[in-house]
This record gives structure tokens, C-alpha cells and sequence, in this order.
């Protein structure tokens, strides 16, 4: 927590996102390194409640509105945005030698979107609120989603027994129950409001979180699948603002600072200093799938060049998202360890690179 608290200010202070700085931090700790955290068990179940309460709050920043307003850009951004890096990550891993299953989850990694990161540029030149900006936090949106749903398939076939069938229809039905928790959220709160309790909104909120979590983890899923769809149903409520900053100091402070670190533990560096390029390769393959088929979304919705230049580098980044889908494909043995501190090693660099390009695109414009 120390070291994590001191990577946060660094990257304050060298404005760079806070999620890296604790990443290099685990980097710097792993035993590829100096040695000192070793992970365990103990770090391993921490690091899994920060996963869900990182999702749960991503579900609840997911505003329903934006999307509304920009539908049809932000849906073709977004579709493209996700079809692209699957079949070009997915074509280039097994052209690479990779095998199929791997190939498919290395598009699968791409697809997914963090604009955490895009927000703070945006916000700091001003550009949030403009229809740019607009249509990459809609995209995101679906984005995310179309990720998440991706990532559940892929693990249930990999991972399925004799009894696929019934797994399918176990999954089926967990997401008609989830369309009718996010119709019931309001009627459920009416009766919350009136409990004599402290800090009652984000207990129940926790207690639909992590209970749509085991019953995800039930049907075969990921479990982070369940708190991001708790933490959209949950958006819909007066007081998801109130529920976002109590779980905000609940998991910022703790658990998700601690589900960084651990992520970067696992890394080895031997695939940077054996295959140079092929990483290269991958980061610049990161960046362009996002970037031209954003931009030519753009075009294709009638904005100007400079606007779907804005949006193309806002959807880059892969931050926390590309990271929760490495991790999972990690821990449910999707993936090798090699492949993992592969993929983990291009997430960072493409997201490194791109604030840098959102300012340029932002300047461009200006």
C-alpha cells in the first residue's frame, strides 16, 4: 500500500495514469525483480474483490443517457471498435504461430476500451462535453459490454465440461434475471430508503454486487460479469452518486490499488528481451485498431476529420478493462504465463501512448 500510495503521487506529479504507476510498482516488487511480494493467497483474494468492486464502479460510471443521445455513432464506433481488433489480433497471433484458442483470446483483450484515461485529457482541455467526447464515453459504454459478453462465451467453451447444454442454459437464464434486477433496482430502492440503517444505500448496493458476482461464478461466468451489470442496474438509481464515492473509498483505497499491483506481479520480461518487435508489433497493432476504425465510424456519422481524429485516439487506451480480461484469461488457465506478461507488457505502452496522441488530436483541432 505504501509503494502504491508513492506510484499514485509519482504519477501525478509526471502526469501519467495513476494505474500504470501502481502497475510498475507490482513490476518493480515481483520476484522478476527485486523479489519482495511474493503474491499468495492472501493477495490473490484482495486482488479479486478489487476486480469486482472495479467493475461494480465501472458499471455504475456507465451513463445510459450518453448513449441514448449518440446512439448510432457511439454504436458504430463501438461495433467496429470491437470487430476489428478480434479478427486483426486474432488473424496476426495465429499467423505468429499461436494457437486458435489463443489467437481468439488475444482479440478478445483488444477489443475492450478503458476512457478513464480519455476522460482526464478530455476534461482537462475542456473537450468532455462536446459531441466527440460525447460519442466516446457511448462507445465505451458498448464497448464494455460487448467485451464482457465476449470474455463469457470464450471461458464457458473453454472451460466447459460434458454438461455444455445445460451451462448455456444456465447463463441464458442468468441474463434474463439480470434484465429484470435492472427493472426491479427502483422498486427495491423505495423499500431501502426506509431502513433505519448508516450507509444503507451502498450496503444493499454491495450486497446486490458481490451476490450477483457468486451467482455469475455459478453459471460458469466470470464473476466480474455480475458486479458490472449490478453497478449499471444500480446507475439508474437518485443515489448512485452517493453509492459510487462510498464504494470509491471502500475499494480506492484498499482493494484496487492492491488488484494492480498483482497483476504486474505475474509478469516476466522475457518476451521483451527475446521478441523486441513482436511486442512493438502488438502495441502499434493496439493503437491502429482502435484509431482507424473510430476515425472512419466518425467520417461515416458526418463529423469533421479533426472530431473523428478526437474520437479514433479517445478509444486507444485499453487500461483497466484490457487488463481485468488478461487477468481472468490468466486465472482460469485460458492463457500461459508467457503469453500473459505479453499481453500485459503491450496494454501498458499502448495506454501510455495514448494521452499523448489525444493531445496531439486536441491541438490538431485547436
Amino acid at each position: 500500500m505504501v509503494a502504491s500510495l508513492i506510484a499514485t503521487l509519482l504519477s501525478r506529479r509526471l502526469k501519467i495514469p495513476a494505474v500504470i504507476g501502481q502497475m510498475l510498482v507490482g513490476i518493480l516488487l515481483a520476484p522478476s525483480l527485486l523479489g519482495w511480494v511474493q503474491g499468495g493467497h492472501t493477495i490473490e483474494v484482495m486482488s479479486e474483490i478489487g476486480v469486482i468492486l472495479l467493475m461494480f464502479l465501472a458499471g455504475l460510471e456507465s451513463d445510459l443517457s450518453v448513449l441514448k443521445k449518440n446512439f448510432k455513432p457511439s454504436m458504430l464506433v463501438a461495433i467496429l471498435g470491437v470487430i476489428v481488433p478480434l479478427i486483426c489480433f486474432g488473424v496476426a497471433a495465429f499467423w505468429l504461430g499461436k494457437d486458435l484458442s489463443t489467437s481468439f483470446f488475444y482479440g478478445t483483450v483488444f477489443a475492450a476500451t478503458s476512457v478513464s484515461i480519455t476522460v482526464e485529457v478530455l476534461q482537462e482541455y475542456g473537450k468532455l462535453s462536446t459531441r466527440a467526447g460525447n460519442i466516446i464515453l457511448g462507445a465505451a459504454v458498448v464497448d464494455d459490454i460487448l467485451a464482457v459478453l465476449i470474455l463469457s462465451v470464450f471461458t464457458s467453451f473453454k472451460n466447459s465440461s460434458s454438461n455444455l447444454p445445460l451451462q448455456i442454459g444456465l447463463q441464458i437464464i442468468f441474463f434474463a434475471f439480470l434484465v429484470l434486477v435492472h427493472k426491479m433496482i427502483p422498486k427495491i430502492w423505495k423499500i431501502v430508503e426506509k431502513f433505519p440503517i448508516y450507509a444503507k444505500n451502498t450496503t444493499v448496493a454491495l450486497i446486490i454486487c458481490l451476490g450477483l458476482s457468486l451467482l455469475a461464478d455459478f453459471v460458469g461466468m466470470s464473476a466480474v460479469i455480475g458486479s458490472f451489470f449490478a453497478g449499471i442496474a444500480i446507475s439508474q438509481t437518485e443515489v448512485s452518486e452517493k453509492i459510487e464515492e462510498y464504494t470509491s473509498a471502500i475499494g480506492y483505497v484498499f482493494f484496487i490499488p492492491i488488484f494492480f499491483v498483482s497483476i504486474a506481479i505475474e509478469v516476466n520480461f522475457d518476451s521483451l528481451i527475446h521478441h523486441p518487435w513482436l511486442v512493438l508489433f502488438f502495441t502499434v497493432l493496439a493503437i491502429l485498431t482502435k484509431l482507424i476504425p473510430a476515425y472512419f465510424a466518425g467520417k461515416m456519422s458526418n463529423l469533421s476529420t479533426d472530431e473523428s481524429l478526437l474520437i479514433g485516439t479517445g478509444m486507444i487506451s485499453r487500461g483497466e478493462m484490457a487488463l481485468i480480461v488478461a487477468q481472468i484469461g490468466l486465472a482460469s488457465a485460458v492463457i500461459s504465463d508467457e503469453v500473459y506478461s505479453e499481453l500485459v507488457i503491450v496494454i501498458i505502452l499502448a495506454t501510455v501512448i495514448a494521452p499523448f496522441l489525444i493531445k496531439w488530436a486536441i491541438r490538431r483541432s485547436n
